[in-house]
């Protein structure tokens, strides 16, 4: 939680108590901190620590700023000033969570403290406006269960926006010729949301390889790790490439400042150093650096949106859609040569050869079963999308490499979903149901939402606190 911060501006209108409205910042903010958010305050902004005046909009902006908040909360504590609160958004320019405590019941007299629901009704009026994104919590309690689970919900898209906005992906070599399928167009991803990429030769790779197998203590460090986490089937040189690639491909992540990589896995690779990279890249991927196959750098993409979703506390895996399941309607293989991040298997995966080549260096194992989220960010012609939904493991045949079945709701869908893109026939799944989180997340980054499945009024209905 601590790795987003949000800028707490609880905000009043004068015709309606300001002493409740206080009241209601400090609850608010006490709630906060029992729920463990970061945020910043602007009780050193004005008296009442509220925003309602606009003279304190360039103020309570430049100490937003000054502390880096990747998202801003209004909570509208007893009716609310919707232009002030727009300004501030505007300026701000990062995601936005309106909300406001239910009103209690009027006074005996008739009076009303607090007319928050209306406040909230101005304020997503104006917000539209001003062309602002925002998220909606529901009006409800502080102590409801769905004001925490929508607080914890919008840290995530948050964390889904801030990764968005920031990606920077090691591109090592192009893509193998034959695979068409992961082309890019490496200028509008930077024209269009600041996705850059760090392209460098495969010779770049196997010299800093050469470099890093010269450091005894960390190649140590690192065959020690590949003991301790694969049932080794290989030889104890090959071992020690994989060690190599692992640390080298890291070394240069670091160097060109990425978040995660691309690799030409086959077949330039193999001729200069041996071995597949897929378990070198399963380190990185457990590692928290995803590192995908065959160049697919909008597969890079998918896999920091959704370990971003999931607040970066499980690894994702990079995987192909393979085969139909032979007895289960809408099952489905999904599996690649031995990438996927140890965590992610059932068991010890074991360090062997990979399906369909004769070099070592790939995992085998079946995944974890259980509820997954499977995503992909793709587009064509100009046009961008996010396919996204829900799957559930399910017992199949035995596989090589790392592979996992699933069942999802109706595979013919969804197959002609991919085949008739911009789709491909790679995706991301995370044993996490972060599709509501990545759905709202499309408002902020200009993807458009592309469920595979007819859950559309589900997602909304759970957004709302349904």
């Amino acid at each position: 939680m601590k790795k987003i911060k949000l800028g707490f501006a609880p905000t009043r209108r004068s015709i309606f108590s300001a002493p409740d409205a206080v009241k209601y910042r400090g609850l608010t903010a006490q709630r906060l901190k029992e729920l463990g958010v970061d945020f910043v305050d602007i009780t050193d902004i004005n008296e009442e620590g509220l925003l309602y005046d606009d003279k304190d909009v360039d103020k309570i902006v430049e100490k937003f700023k000054k502390e880096g908040v990747d998202g801003l909360m209004l909570p509208h504590c007893n009716f609310g000033t919707e232009y002030v609160c727009a300004r501030l958004a505007k300026k701000l320019d990062v995601p936005v969570l309106l909300w406001g405590p239910l009103d209690e019941r009027p006074e005996p007299n008739g009076v009303r403290l607090r007319d928050t629901q209306c406040g909230l009704f101005a304020t997503g009026k104006v917000l539209r406006r001003f062309q602002i994104p925002f998220t909606y919590l529901t009006n409800c309690r502080l102590n409801d269960p769905v004001f925490e689970r929508g607080v914890k919900d919008f840290l995530a898209v948050c964390n889904v926006v801030k990764t968005f906005k920031n990606i920077r992906i090691l591109q090592i070599s192009t893509r193998p010729f034959d695979f068409w399928t992961t082309m890019c167009n490496e200028g509008e991803l930077l024209e269009k949301f600041n996705i850059q990429l760090a392209p460098v030769p495969m010779t770049e790779l196997t010299e800093e390889v050469k470099t890093v197998r010269e450091d005894k203590e960390k190649m140590e460090q690192m065959i020690a790790y590949i003991k301790d986490t694969m049932v080794i089937k290989i030889k104890e040189e090959e071992v020690e490439m994989v060690a190599a690639l692992a640390l080298a491909m890291k070394s240069l992540v670091e160097k060109y400042g990425c978040q995660a990589a691309a690799i030409q896995c086959w077949n330039a690779l193999q001729t200069e150093i041996g071995i597949m990279p897929c378990a070198a890249n399963a380190i990185l991927n457990e590692q928290g650096i995803p590192v995908v196959c065959e160049t697919d750098i909008h597969g890079a993409v998918t896999a920091l949106l959704a370990e971003a979703a999931g607040m970066d506390e499980k690894r994702g895996f990079f995987a192909d859609w393979t085969i139909r399941h032979p007895d289960i309607e809408n099952g489905e293989l999904l599996q690649h040569c031995g990438p996927w991040p140890m965590s992610v298997a059932q068991e010890k995966p074991e360090l062997t050869y990979p399906l369909a080549f004769e070099h070592p260096g790939s995992l085998t194992a079946e995944a974890k079963h259980g509820e997954v989220t499977l995503c992909r960010f793709d587009g064509d012609n100009g046009e961008y999308s996010l396919l996204l939904g829900n799957a559930k493991g399910v017992d199949g045949p035995k596989g090589m490499g790392t592979y996992l079945w699933v069942e999802v709701e109706n595979i013919k869908r969804l197959e002609a979903k991919i085949v008739e893109g911009p789709y491909i026939h790679h995706c991301v799944g995370i044993h996490k149901n972060v599709v509501p989180v990545l759905y709202e997340a499309c408002k902020y980054i200009g993807v458009k939402p592309d469920l595979y499945d007819p859950i559309e009024e589900d997602v909304k209905a759970y957004l709302r606190g349904e």
